[in-house]
């Protein structure tokens, strides 16, 4: 990804004079606490609590000089940064994860929040580990997976239940997809319990008819708004709904200099705590999107499981499953998630044909 001196360097010093002050805003769900500096001698200027609505912002900030406004990532984020923008201001949104000198602080407050968000902005924005919010389009666009994987869980839990009770009452449903559970497993129901569940599986088919209606409303997004989708779904094991969550998610291939990055960035990259000759084997650091690392997962597994069709993220996870060890599949999985977060981009940014065998043997060719 480019870097915060990167992105300095392209804001140029013009920019940086014009800035009168500094702004830390602790948003709140309800009232959000802002701390104004000024950009000179970084003396505090005004506080003032506001309430977290476009017309509080807009209080605080259409009728101001142009200001450098520091928030952290949330909620609310998108739409205040949007609204800070057209107001003429330059927002900063800071990545919340990586500010734990605020929110681990022995005095934490809403003030001293905003104030330490000020404080750091006017020192070094790059501090901040800025962000960059998608468009508001894109936004809207993953909402609508985000309604189609609330539809799934909702899904699976009835699904669960109606089994649990089944079971308490001394039989078993015969295991099967979910999208199949009304018509191979349901008739199995006992007669004494079909009339008590008859409310839930009436709740499945409703739910089922909507999870379908998303899943057409993704083809269509996939076809008209984001044809770059297709290049991503040569991966067997990758359908529209991962390809168009990691084109929203990404936003643009672009922002990261190197492939290999996007493995850090979905946070499928292994955490480090290295001193001296120790070096522990962590777990993932599990940062980013995890809607998005939860989808490239499932299609890892797929890759690995009895359907899988042979290619090389097959064989490097398989390899790896060999070797054994403790949580061998587990890390294979991990693993092949997050080659195929790096192949993906790689066949967005170079439009290349996707090869699912490039390093297969000669006599295997021939």
């Amino acid at each position: 990804m480019k870097s915060p001196a990167g992105l300095e360097a392209q804001r140029g010093p013009a920019m940086e004079q014009s800035i009168s002050s500094v702004i830390g805003i602790d948003l709140g769900d309800r009232v959000s606490h802002a701390c104004v500096l000024s950009k000179k001698s970084g003396e505090i200027v005004e506080r003032r609590r506001l309430a977290t609505t476009r017309k509080g912002i807009c209080d605080l900030l259409e009728k101001r000089e142009r200001s450098l406004v520091a928030i952290e990532v949330g909620t609310h984020s998108a739409w205040v940064s949007r609204t800070i923008s057209v107001l003429g201001h330059e927002v900063l949104v800071g990545d919340a994860r990586r500010l734990a000198f605020i929110f681990k602080s022995n005095d934490k407050s809403d003030r001293s929040d905003a104030e330490n968000l000020a404080r750091v902005a006017r020192l070094d924005r790059g501090l901040l580990y800025p962000i960059q919010h998608r468009a508001e389009t894109a936004q809207v666009d993953l909402a609508v997976l985000r309604v189609r994987n609330g539809l799934v869980e909702v899904r699976t839990k009835l699904i669960n239940q109606v089994r649990g009770l089944v079971k308490s009452h001394g039989s078993r449903l015969r295991s099967c997809s979910a999208t199949s559970f009304l018509s191979k497993a349901a008739p199995s129901i006992p007669d004494e319990l079909r009339a008590a569940v008859r409310p839930l599986l009436d709740v499945l088919q409703e739910v089922g008819k909507k999870i379908r209606q998303c899943d057409a409303k993704v083809k269509e997004l996939c076809k008209e708004g984001y044809p770059e989708t297709e290049l991503l779904r040569q991966v067997v094991g990758v359908g529209p709904v991962t390809a168009l969550a990691y084109v929203l998610v990404l936003g643009d291939p672009a922002r990261f200099e190197r492939s290999r990055d996007v493995g850090a960035f979905v946070g499928l990259t292994p955490r480090r705590d290295q001193s001296g000759s120790r070096d522990p084997q962590l777990r993932i650091t599990k940062a980013g999107n995890p809607f998005l690392r939860r989808l490239l997962v499932q299609a890892a597994q797929y890759i690995l499981g009895p359907f899988g069709p042979d290619s090389d993220l097959r064989r490097f996870g398989m390899a790896m499953t060999d070797r054994g060890g403790a949580n061998a599949k587990k890390r294979a999985v991990v693993a092949v998630a997050r080659k195929l977060a790096v192949l993906l981009h790689a066949l967005w940014k170079t439009g290349s044909v996707y090869e699912s065998l490039r390093a297969q043997e000669p006599a295997a060719v021939a």
